[in-house]
C-alpha cells in the first residue's frame, strides 16, 4: 500500500515563499507521474505541476516562473518550491502519484497567502 504524506504548508504574506514536500512510502515501482494539485474553496481541483517520467515537467500557466517541482529519488520525495506567492494561490495542495494504473493522493496541506 502506498502512502503519501505532505508537509510544508502554512500562512505566508504575498510575495513570500513556501516549499511543500510529499514523502511516499510503500512500493512506488512503476511510478509514471508525480505531481501537485490544489483546490480552493468552491473551485475544482486543478493541476499545479507534474513530473512525467524521469524529468519532464509541466506547469499550470498561472504558476509558471514562480513554482518549481523537483524530486529526490533516494528519499521517494517530491517537492514544490513556491515563490512570489499570491493570494490566489491560497488552496489545499495535494500530492499525487500515478503508479501504473492507480492514482494515490495525499491528505492535503493548506497554503494560505495573505495580502
Amino acid at each position: 500500500q502506498v502512502q503519501l504524506v505532505e508537509s510544508g504548508g502554512g500562512v505566508v504574506q504575498a510575495g513570500g515563499s513556501l516549499r511543500l514536500s510529499c514523502a511516499a512510502s510503500g512500493n512506488i515501482f512503476g511510478t509514471l507521474v508525480m505531481g501537485w494539485y490544489r483546490q480552493a474553496p468552491g473551485k475544482q481541483r486543478e493541476m499545479v505541476a507534474l513530473i512525467i517520467g524521469q524529468d519532464t515537467t509541466k506547469y499550470a500557466d498561472s504558476v509558471k516562473g514562480r513554482f518549481t517541482i523537483s524530486r529526490d529519488n533516494l528519499k521517494n520525495t517530491v517537492y514544490l518550491q513556491m515563490n512570489s506567492l499570491r493570494p490566489e494561490d491560497t488552496a489545499v495542495y495535494y500530492c499525487n502519484f500515478q503508479i501504473t494504473k492507480y492514482n494515490y493522493w495525499g491528505q492535503g496541506t493548506q497554503v494560505t497567502v495573505s495580502s
